[in-house]
């Protein structure tokens, strides 16, 4: 079994940063990329920014300059950092990860269970 587990979420004004954290854990061989999407109310989930294990990222063109997406490949965490947030980055921020859990096994995507960002004056 494989966890994904996010924080850092909340409430921020218009202008702030958040920073969310996302620790993968559990029977893990490798992952390769990882990354994060949200979830606006009423919208599909959308891309984020990804990372791959040699550290190319990714971003959604609204986020570009605004956004940089991180990881630690030894502690299997991937953070994104969010500045000058707008109300439209509103969304429930979910993580997912391109995990094999063992030499054998074939990747597999696994998804957290989301974190709330709010961003309102």
């Amino acid at each position: 079994q494989v966890q994904l587990v996010e924080s850092g979420g909340g409430l921020v004004q218009p202008g702030g940063s958040l920073r969310l954290s996302c620790a993968a854990s559990g029977s893990i061989f490798s992952i390769n990329t990882m990354g994060w999407y949200r979830q606006a109310p009423g919208k599909q989930r959308e891309l984020v920014a990804t990372i791959t294990s040699d550290y190319s990222t990714i971003y959604a063109d609204s986020v570009k300059g605004r956004f940089t997406i991180s990881k630690d490949n030894a502690a299997n965490t991937v953070r994104l950092q969010m500045n000058s947030l707008e109300p439209e980055d509103t969304a429930v921020y979910y993580c997912n990860a391109d995990v094999r859990r063992y030499p054998w096994s074939p990747y597999s995507l696994v998804w957290g269970q989301g974190t709330q960002v709010t961003v309102s004056s």
